[in-house]
């Protein structure tokens, strides 16, 4: 066959520019038009978080040495640097900022301690790594963790439920942990309970005790955190030997 008359194969009678698609003018300014779009959403998203993120920044330097109940929005938008109505746009009141800072507070310790105890950060002992991680967050975020043993039994009620709520959470998770750390014990689950319940009151008390420490003698933060280590040992021997009443 003449591969002249094959119209597949006739590669001669075609250009092949008849075969690509050229960009226009047109479509690469549309391009470039999409492109700007997708930029500016993203510098409005960051520009939008840096603000959010300002606003909960000076509100813990408000309430370094006050109540959450004490300030106004007018107070947080103006050292923010913003227009109160803009306040808006990212927080609904003072009290859902409060909330926010108790969830920024809180979540970032409870998962690294729930990754020591479950191995994921921590191959060793599981107890000194629990302290050695509070009293690093501690010592790194003194005015969250003010914040939240002040606003623990404050005026603010979403706030004080909020933190109620991630004390819950903190103590239901070691529950968790306990009762797969003890299977062979046969403990009721008001024992775990109970047991979580004391660990974490132990370690509250630990955070306050850090939280009152003289700057002029950081040799004590030692002190209380090998004391909190001993006390969580002596919880921990005591499940060894305890046996849930039936």
């Amino acid at each position: 066959m003449n591969p002249a008359q094959h119209p597949d194969v006739n590669m001669g009678a075609c250009d092949l520019g008849d075969m690509v698609t050229p960009i226009t003018p047109v479509d690469a300014r549309t391009l470039v038009s999409v492109s700007e779009a997708v930029i500016r959403t993203a510098s409005r998203a960051e520009r939008k978080e840096r603000t959010r993120q300002n606003l909960l920044d000076v509100t813990l330097k408000l309430i370094g040495k006050r109540s959450l109940a004490s300030i106004s929005l007018r107070e947080v938008a103006r050292e923010a640097g913003i227009v109160p109505t803009a306040f808006y746009r990212h927080f609904e009141s003072i009290d859902a900022l409060g909330v926010e800072l108790v969830d920024e507070s809180m979540r970032p310790l409870r998962q690294m301690i729930r990754d020591t105890r479950r191995g994921a950060t921590a191959k060793g002992d599981i107890i000194r790594g629990t302290v050695d991680i509070l009293g690093r967050q501690v010592r790194d975020n003194p005015d969250q963790f003010r914040f939240l043993s002040r606003e623990r039994y404050g005026g603010v009620t979403a706030v004080r439920r909020a933190i109620a709520t991630e004390l819950r959470l903190f103590t239901s998770e070691l529950t968790i942990d306990l009762a797969r750390m003890t299977a062979g014990y046969d403990w009721t689950s008001d024992d775990l309970e109970m047991t979580a319940d004391l660990m974490v009151s132990a370690m509250l008390a630990t955070v306050m005790e850090l939280l009152e420490i003289d700057k002029r003698h950081p040799e004590d933060e030692q002190v209380i955190l090998e004391r909190a280590e001993r006390q969580l040992r002596l919880i921990a021997l005591g499940m060894s030997v305890w046996r849930s009443a039936r």
